[in-house]
Protein backbone atom coordinates (compact mmCIF):
# COMPACT_ATOMS: atom_id res chain seq x y z
CA UNK A 1 0.00 0.00 0.00
CA UNK A 2 2.85 2.35 0.84
CA UNK A 3 4.41 1.80 -2.60
CA UNK A 4 1.07 2.39 -4.30
CA UNK A 5 0.58 5.61 -2.32
CA UNK A 6 4.05 6.90 -3.29
CA UNK A 7 3.39 6.01 -6.92
CA UNK A 8 0.07 7.88 -6.90
CA UNK A 9 1.72 10.98 -5.42
CA UNK A 10 4.37 10.83 -8.14
CA UNK A 11 1.74 10.36 -10.84
CA UNK A 12 -0.35 13.30 -9.60
CA UNK A 13 2.76 15.50 -9.49
CA UNK A 14 3.60 14.59 -13.10
CA UNK A 15 0.06 15.42 -14.23
CA UNK A 16 0.07 18.76 -12.40
CA UNK A 17 3.43 19.84 -13.82
CA UNK A 18 2.59 18.62 -17.34
CA UNK A 19 -0.39 20.97 -17.49
CA UNK A 20 0.25 24.37 -18.98
CA UNK A 21 -0.36 27.21 -16.56
CA UNK A 22 -0.67 30.87 -17.47
CA UNK A 23 0.80 33.69 -15.41
CA UNK A 24 0.47 37.40 -16.18
CA UNK A 25 3.25 39.82 -15.33
CA UNK A 26 2.66 43.57 -15.07
CA UNK A 27 6.12 45.12 -15.25
CA UNK A 28 6.41 48.64 -13.86
CA UNK A 29 8.98 51.26 -12.96
CA UNK A 30 9.67 51.07 -9.21
CA UNK A 31 9.86 54.88 -8.94
CA UNK A 32 7.00 56.02 -11.16
CA UNK A 33 4.81 52.87 -11.24
CA UNK A 34 4.50 53.41 -15.01
CA UNK A 35 4.47 50.37 -17.33
CA UNK A 36 7.74 49.43 -19.04
CA UNK A 37 7.70 48.37 -22.69
CA UNK A 38 10.20 45.99 -24.36
CA UNK A 39 11.21 44.12 -21.22
CA UNK A 40 12.57 40.68 -22.15
CA UNK A 41 11.22 37.84 -20.01
CA UNK A 42 13.22 34.63 -20.49
CA UNK A 43 12.15 31.19 -19.26
CA UNK A 44 15.42 29.46 -18.37
CA UNK A 45 14.16 25.87 -18.61
CA UNK A 46 12.51 26.07 -22.03
CA UNK A 47 14.54 29.01 -23.40
CA UNK A 48 11.31 30.77 -24.37
CA UNK A 49 11.31 34.54 -24.70
CA UNK A 50 8.50 37.00 -24.10
CA UNK A 51 8.47 40.79 -24.51
CA UNK A 52 6.29 43.26 -22.63
CA UNK A 53 3.86 45.44 -24.59
CA UNK A 54 3.13 49.16 -24.13
CA UNK A 55 1.09 48.33 -21.04
CA UNK A 56 4.04 46.45 -19.52
CA UNK A 57 2.10 43.20 -19.75
CA UNK A 58 3.52 39.73 -20.38
CA UNK A 59 1.47 36.52 -20.55
CA UNK A 60 3.54 33.43 -19.73
CA UNK A 61 2.65 29.85 -20.63
CA UNK A 62 4.51 27.49 -18.28
CA UNK A 63 4.56 23.72 -18.52
CA UNK A 64 6.91 23.15 -15.58
CA UNK A 65 8.62 25.17 -12.81
CA UNK A 66 11.47 27.39 -13.96
CA UNK A 67 13.49 30.45 -13.07
CA UNK A 68 12.45 33.55 -14.99
CA UNK A 69 14.93 36.25 -16.00
CA UNK A 70 13.56 39.77 -16.46
CA UNK A 71 15.84 42.23 -18.25
CA UNK A 72 15.81 45.72 -19.75
CA UNK A 73 18.94 47.74 -20.44
CA UNK A 74 17.64 50.76 -18.48
CA UNK A 75 16.70 48.75 -15.38
CA UNK A 76 18.28 46.39 -12.89
CA UNK A 77 17.64 42.77 -13.87
CA UNK A 78 15.39 40.57 -11.76
CA UNK A 79 15.13 36.79 -11.41
CA UNK A 80 11.99 35.13 -10.02
CA UNK A 81 10.84 31.55 -9.70
CA UNK A 82 7.64 30.62 -11.48
CA UNK A 83 6.29 28.80 -8.42
CA UNK A 84 6.35 32.11 -6.53
CA UNK A 85 3.93 33.66 -9.03
CA UNK A 86 0.26 33.60 -8.16
CA UNK A 87 -2.60 32.86 -10.52
CA UNK A 88 -3.77 35.98 -12.30
CA UNK A 89 -1.73 39.16 -12.39
CA UNK A 90 1.67 39.65 -10.75
CA UNK A 91 3.26 43.09 -10.50
CA UNK A 92 7.03 43.19 -11.00
CA UNK A 93 8.80 46.42 -10.05
CA UNK A 94 12.11 47.19 -11.75
CA UNK A 95 14.60 49.70 -10.39
CA UNK A 96 16.12 52.12 -12.92
CA UNK A 97 19.87 51.83 -13.37
CA UNK A 98 20.29 54.97 -15.49
CA UNK A 99 20.20 58.45 -14.01
CA UNK A 100 21.67 61.91 -14.56
CA UNK A 101 24.95 60.83 -12.96
CA UNK A 102 25.87 58.31 -15.64
CA UNK A 103 29.57 58.44 -16.46
CA UNK A 104 30.69 59.58 -19.89
CA UNK A 105 33.16 57.07 -21.28
CA UNK A 106 36.34 58.62 -22.66
CA UNK A 107 37.84 56.52 -25.45
CA UNK A 108 40.97 56.77 -27.56
CA UNK A 109 39.03 55.68 -30.64
CA UNK A 110 36.22 57.70 -32.16
CA UNK A 111 32.83 56.11 -31.35
CA UNK A 112 32.27 55.54 -35.07
CA UNK A 113 35.29 53.20 -35.16
CA UNK A 114 34.03 51.46 -32.03
CA UNK A 115 30.61 51.01 -33.65
CA UNK A 116 32.15 49.58 -36.82
CA UNK A 117 34.10 47.06 -34.74
CA UNK A 118 30.97 46.21 -32.73
CA UNK A 119 28.95 45.52 -35.88
CA UNK A 120 31.68 43.33 -37.38
CA UNK A 121 32.08 41.33 -34.20
CA UNK A 122 28.32 41.01 -33.64
CA UNK A 123 27.82 39.65 -37.16
CA UNK A 124 30.51 37.03 -36.52
CA UNK A 125 28.99 36.07 -33.14
CA UNK A 126 25.40 35.62 -34.34
CA UNK A 127 24.49 31.94 -34.23
CA UNK A 128 24.16 30.47 -37.72
CA UNK A 129 22.76 27.99 -38.67
CA UNK A 130 19.72 28.49 -36.46
CA UNK A 131 15.96 28.33 -36.44
CA UNK A 132 13.82 31.11 -34.99
CA UNK A 133 10.17 30.43 -34.24
CA UNK A 134 8.76 33.92 -34.67
CA UNK A 135 5.43 35.58 -34.07
CA UNK A 136 4.90 38.26 -36.74
CA UNK A 137 2.30 40.99 -36.45
CA UNK A 138 1.57 43.98 -38.69
CA UNK A 139 -0.91 46.84 -38.64
CA UNK A 140 -1.64 49.04 -41.66
CA UNK A 141 -3.28 52.45 -41.39
CA UNK A 142 -4.60 54.36 -44.41
CA UNK A 143 -5.67 58.01 -44.18
CA UNK A 144 -6.05 57.80 -40.41
CA UNK A 145 -8.05 54.54 -40.31
CA UNK A 146 -6.80 51.02 -39.64
CA UNK A 147 -7.44 49.08 -42.84
CA UNK A 148 -5.43 45.86 -42.63
CA UNK A 149 -4.03 43.53 -40.02
CA UNK A 150 -2.10 40.30 -40.26
CA UNK A 151 -0.16 38.06 -37.96
CA UNK A 152 1.37 34.61 -38.13
CA UNK A 153 3.58 31.99 -36.55
CA UNK A 154 6.65 31.65 -38.74
CA UNK A 155 9.84 29.62 -38.71
CA UNK A 156 12.88 31.42 -40.08
CA UNK A 157 15.62 28.93 -40.89
CA UNK A 158 18.92 30.77 -41.18
CA UNK A 159 21.88 29.25 -42.97
CA UNK A 160 24.95 30.50 -44.81
CA UNK A 161 27.74 32.76 -43.66
CA UNK A 162 27.89 36.24 -42.09
CA UNK A 163 26.82 38.87 -44.65
CA UNK A 164 25.55 36.04 -46.88
CA UNK A 165 22.62 34.78 -44.85
CA UNK A 166 20.08 32.53 -46.55
CA UNK A 167 16.57 32.62 -45.09
CA UNK A 168 13.99 29.86 -45.62
CA UNK A 169 10.52 30.75 -44.35
CA UNK A 170 8.00 28.15 -43.21
CA UNK A 171 4.57 29.49 -42.19
CA UNK A 172 2.79 27.43 -39.54
CA UNK A 173 -0.32 29.54 -39.02
CA UNK A 174 -1.55 32.96 -40.07
CA UNK A 175 -4.57 35.22 -40.24
CA UNK A 176 -5.37 38.33 -42.26
CA UNK A 177 -8.21 40.81 -41.81
CA UNK A 178 -8.80 43.87 -43.93
CA UNK A 179 -11.10 46.16 -45.84
CA UNK A 180 -10.77 45.09 -49.46
CA UNK A 181 -12.72 48.03 -50.96
CA UNK A 182 -11.28 50.21 -53.70
CA UNK A 183 -7.78 50.31 -52.24
CA UNK A 184 -5.14 48.11 -53.82
CA UNK A 185 -2.94 45.93 -51.66
CA UNK A 186 0.07 47.47 -53.38
CA UNK A 187 -0.50 50.50 -51.17
CA UNK A 188 0.01 48.38 -48.06
CA UNK A 189 3.77 48.11 -48.54
CA UNK A 190 4.26 45.63 -45.70
CA UNK A 191 7.75 44.82 -44.45
CA UNK A 192 9.51 42.25 -46.62
CA UNK A 193 9.83 38.95 -44.74
CA UNK A 194 12.39 37.69 -47.24
CA UNK A 195 15.07 40.23 -46.37
CA UNK A 196 14.07 41.42 -42.91
CA UNK A 197 16.25 38.88 -41.08
CA UNK A 198 19.20 39.72 -43.31
CA UNK A 199 18.76 43.38 -42.36
CA UNK A 200 18.74 42.56 -38.65
CA UNK A 201 21.59 40.03 -38.77
CA UNK A 202 23.81 42.39 -40.76
CA UNK A 203 22.80 45.51 -38.77
CA UNK A 204 22.03 47.37 -42.01
CA UNK A 205 19.91 49.97 -40.21
CA UNK A 206 23.08 51.30 -38.58
CA UNK A 207 24.87 51.88 -41.91
CA UNK A 208 24.20 55.67 -41.94
CA UNK A 209 26.42 56.00 -38.87
CA UNK A 210 29.33 54.33 -40.67
CA UNK A 211 29.41 56.81 -43.55
CA UNK A 212 32.16 59.43 -43.66
CA UNK A 213 29.58 62.24 -43.52
CA UNK A 214 28.37 60.96 -40.14
CA UNK A 215 31.53 62.34 -38.52
CA UNK A 216 30.33 65.91 -39.15
CA UNK A 217 26.57 65.29 -39.11
CA UNK A 218 26.35 63.51 -35.74
CA UNK A 219 27.37 64.04 -32.14
CA UNK A 220 28.47 60.69 -30.74
CA UNK A 221 28.46 59.95 -27.00
CA UNK A 222 29.13 56.82 -24.94
CA UNK A 223 27.82 56.43 -21.39
CA UNK A 224 28.00 53.79 -18.70
CA UNK A 225 26.13 53.14 -15.48
CA UNK A 226 27.63 51.96 -12.21
CA UNK A 227 24.56 49.80 -11.66
CA UNK A 228 25.00 48.03 -15.01
CA UNK A 229 28.73 47.88 -15.58
CA UNK A 230 28.56 45.36 -18.42
CA UNK A 231 26.54 47.48 -20.85
CA UNK A 232 27.55 50.76 -22.46
CA UNK A 233 25.14 53.06 -24.27
CA UNK A 234 26.18 54.87 -27.45
CA UNK A 235 24.02 57.68 -28.77
CA UNK A 236 24.32 59.52 -32.08
CA UNK A 237 22.26 62.68 -32.53
CA UNK A 238 22.25 65.09 -35.49
CA UNK A 239 24.19 68.29 -34.86
CA UNK A 240 22.19 71.50 -34.54
CA UNK A 241 23.07 72.94 -37.94
CA UNK A 242 22.78 69.77 -40.04
CA UNK A 243 21.12 70.47 -43.40
CA UNK A 244 19.19 67.25 -43.75
CA UNK A 245 16.50 65.23 -42.01
CA UNK A 246 18.32 62.49 -40.09
CA UNK A 247 17.66 59.79 -37.51
CA UNK A 248 18.68 59.70 -33.86
CA UNK A 249 20.34 56.42 -32.82
CA UNK A 250 20.83 54.52 -29.57
CA UNK A 251 23.03 51.42 -29.40
CA UNK A 252 23.32 49.35 -26.21
CA UNK A 253 26.27 46.99 -26.23
CA UNK A 254 28.01 44.48 -24.00
CA UNK A 255 31.49 45.99 -23.91
CA UNK A 256 33.08 42.86 -22.42
CA UNK A 257 31.88 40.56 -25.23
CA UNK A 258 31.79 43.39 -27.79
CA UNK A 259 28.31 42.61 -29.12
CA UNK A 260 25.21 44.75 -29.66
CA UNK A 261 22.33 44.03 -27.26
CA UNK A 262 19.89 46.62 -28.55
CA UNK A 263 19.79 49.04 -31.47
CA UNK A 264 17.17 51.67 -32.20
CA UNK A 265 16.58 54.83 -34.19
CA UNK A 266 13.92 57.49 -34.54
CA UNK A 267 13.46 60.11 -37.22
CA UNK A 268 14.68 63.32 -35.59
CA UNK A 269 11.70 65.66 -35.18
CA UNK A 270 14.09 68.56 -34.58
CA UNK A 271 15.65 68.13 -38.03
CA UNK A 272 12.20 67.80 -39.60
CA UNK A 273 11.22 71.18 -38.13
CA UNK A 274 14.45 72.77 -39.37
CA UNK A 275 14.23 71.28 -42.85
CA UNK A 276 11.47 69.37 -44.60
CA UNK A 277 10.04 65.87 -44.72
CA UNK A 278 12.53 63.11 -45.45
CA UNK A 279 11.76 62.11 -49.02
CA UNK A 280 12.36 58.66 -50.56
CA UNK A 281 11.17 57.89 -54.09
CA UNK A 282 8.50 60.57 -53.96
CA UNK A 283 7.30 59.58 -50.46
CA UNK A 284 7.42 62.23 -47.75
CA UNK A 285 8.30 60.39 -44.55
CA UNK A 286 7.30 62.02 -41.26
CA UNK A 287 7.78 58.98 -38.97
CA UNK A 288 10.37 56.23 -39.16
CA UNK A 289 11.77 54.18 -36.32
CA UNK A 290 13.02 50.73 -35.48
CA UNK A 291 14.21 48.79 -32.44
CA UNK A 292 15.93 45.40 -32.32
CA UNK A 293 16.83 43.41 -29.21
CA UNK A 294 19.37 40.56 -29.19
CA UNK A 295 20.20 37.93 -26.58
CA UNK A 296 23.62 36.59 -25.67
CA UNK A 297 23.20 33.26 -23.86
CA UNK A 298 26.35 31.23 -23.25
CA UNK A 299 27.67 30.68 -26.79
CA UNK A 300 24.40 31.57 -28.51
CA UNK A 301 23.60 35.04 -29.81
CA UNK A 302 20.37 35.72 -31.68
CA UNK A 303 17.51 38.14 -32.36
CA UNK A 304 14.84 38.37 -29.65
CA UNK A 305 12.52 41.00 -31.08
CA UNK A 306 12.09 43.84 -33.53
CA UNK A 307 9.65 46.66 -34.03
CA UNK A 308 9.46 48.96 -37.04
CA UNK A 309 7.15 51.87 -37.76
CA UNK A 310 6.88 54.12 -40.77
CA UNK A 311 4.52 56.93 -41.68
CA UNK A 312 4.58 58.78 -44.99
CA UNK A 313 2.52 60.68 -47.54
CA UNK A 314 2.29 59.23 -51.03
CA UNK A 315 0.97 61.18 -54.03
CA UNK A 316 -0.60 59.24 -56.88
CA UNK A 317 -2.59 60.84 -59.72
CA UNK A 318 -2.99 64.05 -57.73
CA UNK A 319 -4.32 62.26 -54.64
CA UNK A 320 -2.37 62.23 -51.39
CA UNK A 321 -2.53 59.11 -49.26
CA UNK A 322 -1.33 58.98 -45.68
CA UNK A 323 0.10 55.53 -44.92
CA UNK A 324 1.34 54.11 -41.61
CA UNK A 325 2.69 50.60 -41.04
CA UNK A 326 3.72 48.99 -37.73
CA UNK A 327 5.49 45.63 -37.71
CA UNK A 328 6.53 43.39 -34.81
CA UNK A 329 8.64 40.23 -34.72
CA UNK A 330 9.05 38.21 -31.50
CA UNK A 331 11.29 35.14 -31.27
CA UNK A 332 9.46 32.77 -28.93
CA UNK A 333 11.83 29.83 -29.48
CA UNK A 334 15.44 29.53 -30.63
CA UNK A 335 17.06 26.31 -31.80
CA UNK A 336 20.23 25.24 -33.58
CA UNK A 337 18.42 22.22 -35.00
CA UNK A 338 17.04 22.83 -38.48
CA UNK A 339 13.80 21.68 -40.04
CA UNK A 340 13.58 19.08 -42.77
CA UNK A 341 11.28 20.36 -45.48
CA UNK A 342 10.54 20.30 -49.18
CA UNK A 343 11.34 23.20 -51.50
CA UNK A 344 7.65 23.77 -52.20
CA UNK A 345 7.02 24.34 -48.47
CA UNK A 346 9.10 27.52 -48.47
CA UNK A 347 7.05 30.71 -48.34
CA UNK A 348 8.39 33.20 -50.90
CA UNK A 349 5.92 36.10 -50.79
CA UNK A 350 7.04 39.32 -49.15
CA UNK A 351 4.18 39.49 -46.64
CA UNK A 352 1.39 37.29 -45.28
CA UNK A 353 -1.29 39.48 -46.88
CA UNK A 354 -1.85 37.16 -49.84
CA UNK A 355 -1.72 33.90 -47.89
CA UNK A 356 -5.00 32.17 -47.11
CA UNK A 357 -5.91 32.17 -43.43
CA UNK A 358 -4.69 29.04 -41.65
CA UNK A 359 -5.78 29.08 -38.01
CA UNK A 360 -5.24 25.81 -36.13
CA UNK A 361 -4.99 27.27 -32.62
CA UNK A 362 -5.09 30.59 -30.79
CA UNK A 363 -1.36 30.96 -31.40
CA UNK A 364 -1.44 34.71 -30.72
CA UNK A 365 -2.25 34.01 -27.06
CA UNK A 366 1.11 32.29 -26.55
CA UNK A 367 3.02 34.34 -29.10
CA UNK A 368 5.38 36.09 -26.72
CA UNK A 369 3.69 39.47 -27.26
CA UNK A 370 0.32 40.29 -25.73
CA UNK A 371 -1.94 42.68 -27.63
CA UNK A 372 -2.77 45.88 -25.80
CA UNK A 373 -6.45 46.72 -25.24
CA UNK A 374 -6.28 49.25 -28.08
CA UNK A 375 -4.67 46.74 -30.47
CA UNK A 376 -7.25 44.10 -29.58
CA UNK A 377 -10.05 46.50 -30.46
CA UNK A 378 -8.45 47.16 -33.86
CA UNK A 379 -8.11 43.44 -34.58
CA UNK A 380 -11.70 42.69 -33.58
CA UNK A 381 -13.09 45.61 -35.62
CA UNK A 382 -11.32 44.40 -38.79
CA UNK A 383 -12.26 40.78 -38.11
CA UNK A 384 -15.95 41.68 -37.83
CA UNK A 385 -15.83 43.42 -41.22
Amino acid sequence: MKRIFVFLIFLISCVVYSQTTEKTLLIRDANTNLPIEDVVVFIAKTKQSFVSNKEGEVLLSLKSPSTIQITHFAYQSETVRSISLKEGKNTILLKPNINDLDDIVITKQHPQKILKSLIENSIKKLTIPARLKVYSREFFKLNGSYSYFNDGLINFQLTGQPKKIKTDILVEQNRFYGLMGDENLEDVLGYNLNNIMGNYYEFKYLNPLLEKSALKDYDFLIKSSAKNSQNYIMTAKPVDDVKDVLDEFTIVYDYKHKVIIEASSNLSQATILRNDFKTFNGKKTYKSNFKTIYKLLDNDYYLISSKEEIGFEKTNKGKVKDIQVTNYLITSNFSKKGYTFKAEDIYKDKTLYNKKNNILSNYWEVSGLVSTDEEEKIILSLQDK
